[in-house]
């Protein structure tokens, strides 16, 4: 059979849904990737893409959004715009990529159409093919709810593919652990951390002498997180550890020399990395907090715009991280990420949870059952 997979056009949407799609590639079935963007890297991984979107860019349509609508744009930025700045967003940018990625589907003609929560116009391509449509969660928002709230904005696309409704999807998969969200409907998928770019350097391989936090920022530009960096070096004075700072900022090259305990690096496959740490630092992105989960890595998440709050309050709630705000990053929030055998326990507790979930290959039978 013929899988089309559709993610909006940024890194972090697309890669999640990476190693299902390697899984279908290698039981003999086509796959093909549609997206744009940022989100075209995902040509690294030897898989066929197709830019739906050429042009596009995700800040022009996140400012010009956001300037139409102050107050939400001031929920976001909090962290509290639940679903209405989302569906705003993605629905602006979905927009951009329909008549393309129907114009893919009519001429590839898939038998199946795999999406992902923000990228809705697959479904809409999966609607005009009349063939089944299959959700890919991503993140550890509610998939369904993501898809409602955008797929609403998208009203004038529909009737401009010829689509009267959406199908409910033929099946969901969330790969985000229960533990951590609540139990949800659909078929449960083992979430694959992305390898990532760039080599881990030798000393990066093993457990070093103290224990080592990782620092990590967003991939994508944008408000919230700028201090973040800046923050932790502050803190890292007073701490017993080793810290690593992954792609420093400009604001750290401004503080003159960091601490003898500071570390920098560029570019790393992070996953890789992060079994050698005693504990990670990040924005928030649901990349960053799944792939810290899938290692059994205790996190220090910055509530910021977005999902990030919402991301950082789940993570704490479960009690395998801490919700610091940057300015509230110290010496004894570091310890304590590294030191709190409850934080370290709970958070090996939510790795084993998620090995348990099926593998992406184990899911492939099902997903071949829906062509039929």
């Amino acid at each position: 059979m013929r899988v089309l997979f559709a993610s909006a056009p940024m890194l972090g949407h697309v890669f999640p849904m990476v190693p299902l799609a390697e899984a279908i590639r290698d039981a003999g079935h086509e796959v093909l990737i549609a997206t744009g963007g940022d989100g075209l890297a995902v040509r690294r991984t030897g898989l066929p893409v197709e830019d739906i979107a050429p042009g596009f860019r995700f800040d022009r349509i996140a400012r010009r959004t956001m300037l139409r609508h102050p107050l939400i744009a001031r929920a976001e930025l909090a962290g509290r715009g639940g679903t209405r700045g989302v569906a705003l967003l993605f629905g602006a940018a979905n927009e951009q990529m329909v008549d393309g990625l129907v114009t893919l589907a009519d001429r590839w003609q898939p038998d199946l159409v795999v999406y992902e929560p923000l990228a809705v116009a697959g479904a809409l391509a999966a609607a005009r093919r009349a063939v089944p449509a299959v959700l890919h969660e991503n993140s550890l928002f509610d998939g369904a709810e993501l898809v409602r709230v955008t797929a609403a904005r998208l009203v004038r696309a529909q009737q401009r593919s010829g689509i009267g409704s959406l199908r409910p999807s033929a099946a969901t998969l969330t790969v985000a652990p229960p533990s951590v969200v609540g139990q949800r409907a659909g078929w449960q998928l083992r979430g694959v951390p992305p390898t990532g770019v760039g080599e881990l350097p030798d000393w990066l391989r093993s457990p070093g002498e103290r224990p080592r936090i990782l620092v990590s920022r967003s991939t994508v530009a944008g408000p919230g997180g700028g201090a973040l960096m800046t923050a932790v070096v502050r803190a890292a004075a007073g701490t017993d550890a080793e810290v690593v700072l992954v792609r420093p900022d400009r604001r750290v090259s401004r503080l003159g020399s960091l601490p003898g305990n500071v570390r920098t690096v560029e570019w790393i496959p992070i996953n890789a990395a992060l079994p050698y740490c005693a504990g990670v630092v990040h924005h928030g992105g649901a990349g960053s907090v799944l792939g810290a989960l899938a290692a059994g890595v205790p996190q220090l998440v910055v509530p910021g715009p977005g999902d990030r709050r919402h991301n950082a309050e789940l993570v704490a709630a479960r009690g395998a991280g801490l919700a610091v705000p940057e300015r509230e990053i110290t010496g004894a929030a570091l310890d304590r990420l590294v030191t709190d055998a409850a934080l370290g326990s709970a958070a090996d507790e939510v790795r084993q949870e998620m090995a348990a979930m099926p593998a992406p290959a184990e899911l492939v039978s099902r997903l071949e059952a829906l062509h039929g």
